[in-house]
């Protein structure tokens, strides 16, 4: 039926249920969120995307990771600021992503390794567009690097990479 259930812990509200319950041990539901067509985790915060392309999260908040402009945590999906034509999202463990109908792809939360991909270090609340990127089909995440599909076969990757996790030598 398109709608959402959780589990486990919830200190920040990462349940999205309108409480912050340390923990349950059973599905509850997630808000009222319905029409839901995809589904992303990050460390304590959680996104789902809706039928209409828009983009909601819940949970910790620390470093911007809901993308609603600011820095609380939510015990109750809130609409991710300024998204529209959303066709797919994953997260790290402070960053999300969302790739766009148009082939770019926009990011928000953490950034202390470059993994929103806008040529900064610092972190953002909103989502900002990936600088340079276009023409994206498939999105992936890691903790703090991200990784992008194109339609033309080449896979770009940005963030940390203290372990090769980019891949370019």
């Amino acid at each position: 039926d398109s709608t959402v259930w959780s589990w486990g812990n919830n200190g920040d509200g990462q349940l999205g249920n309108g409480t912050t319950i340390l923990k349950s041990n059973i599905p509850v539901q997630v808000g009222s969120l319905t029409g839901i067509t995809a589904l992303a985790g990050g460390w304590y915060h959680s996104l789902a995307l809706k039928n209409d392309s828009t983009v909601w999260a819940w949970g910790r908040n620390v470093y911007g990771q809901l993308g609603n402009g600011t820095s609380v945590a939510s015990n109750i999906p809130v609409q991710v600021s300024g998204l529209t034509g959303i066709t797919a999202l994953v997260s790290g463990d402070f960053h999300a992503l969302a790739l766009k109908n148009d082939g770019t792809v926009w990011a928000w939360g953490r950034n202390s390794n470059g993994q929103l991909g806008n040529g900064t270090t610092t972190a953002s609340n909103v989502p900002v567009q990936i600088t340079g990127l276009t023409g994206v089909a498939v999105l992936a995440s890691g903790a703090d690097h991200s990784l992008a599909l194109k339609s033309d076969g080449t896979v770009w990757a940005w963030g940390y990479n203290g372990l090769g996790q980019l891949g370019n030598g």
